[in-house]
């Protein structure tokens, strides 16, 4: 029996289409590995590219992850025509992040009719077994959602 029930049964459908729709996932080479009411991991493999000076992931690209996490997994316990916002969080850096795969998985803690407190973990693949490197406390607002504007299409509209 799942922890939480879903207040919108095509909660799958559309916390996956909130993911995709952040490019910045995108980017960095997140993808979702695992999605269950108030649960998600999200998975990315190693890159250079990602990486500060010394070769481990960015801090940066961890704590992207986490937030992310606790965000859809907040998201899958919405009703319809919600959308997610985090307003604060607090990111606790355990150890380098090092590794050829990262694992970010997260589950709400207590979720709300406005804002929803949830928890993640970041884990490092090496040699076959996870090592914890991060955790994160996020909470986040439930909001009605609107439709995305960049910032060029803002430029160039009439005021």
């Amino acid at each position: 029996m799942p922890r939480f029930e879903p207040k919108n049964p095509d909660f799958r459908r559309l916390a996956t289409d909130t993911f995709v729709r952040q490019k910045a996932m995108r980017t960095l080479g997140f993808s979702i590995a695992r999605m269950e009411p108030g649960e998600v991991d999200l998975a990315m493999d190693y890159s250079p590219a990602l990486t500060q000076q010394n070769g481990f992931v960015h801090a940066g690209v961890i704590t992207a992850g986490l937030d992310t996490a606790c965000g859809i997994a907040a998201f899958t316990l919405m009703p319809a025509g919600s959308d997610i916002l985090t307003v604060e969080f607090k990111t606790n850096l355990l150890a380098p992040a090092s590794g050829t795969r990262f694992v970010f998985r997260a589950e709400v803690i207590k979720p709300g009719r406005t804002l929803t407190i949830a928890e993640a973990r970041a884990f490092a693949l090496r040699d076959g077994t996870e090592h914890l490197i991060a955790t994160m406390t996020g909470t986040l607002m439930a909001m009605q959602r609107r439709e995305a504007t960049s910032t060029s299409e803002q430029a160039l509209s009439p005021a």
